[in-house]
């Protein structure tokens, strides 16, 4: 009886460290693909900065202001639009990545399940 009651807990234990694993996994994936996504966004927003900045700093009259005030009003705009299109990808990496550990909770749950309905029907 002790024996059967201790395979079980083992049994238990070996499986919960096995989904702890693959939920770290799954998690850091999804934090990978987020930091990366936030990393290619703030190299391309810097890279436009600075070439804005170049510009201006290249300005010596009033023409050449003129000019840049479009330019500076484009940047701006695309920086909106890229913050938006970046912060739709980072929502869909994470909803795939909730999606992915719920799977995976739902597996786990219905094998633990599975494995206590076994042990009451060999009790019976």
């Amino acid at each position: 009886m002790f024996e059967q009651v201790s395979n079980q807990f083992l049994s238990f234990g070996k499986q919960a460290a096995e989904t702890l694993l693959k939920a770290n996994a799954i998690a850091s994936e999804g934090v990978e693909k987020v930091l990366d996504v936030q990393l290619k966004t703030m190299e391309d927003r810097f890279s436009a900065a600075s070439e804005l900045f170049t510009m201006a700093s290249e300005a010596r009259d009033a023409e050449a202001f003129k000019t840049l005030l479009p330019k500076s009003v484009s940047m701006v705009k695309d920086s909106g639009e890229k913050l938006y299109s970046t912060s739709q990808e980072i929502f869909g990496i994470v909803v795939k990545t909730n999606e992915a550990l719920g799977e995976l909770a739902k597996v786990n749950f219905e094998s633990a399940n599975g494995a206590v309905k076994k042990a009451v029907k060999a009790a019976k």
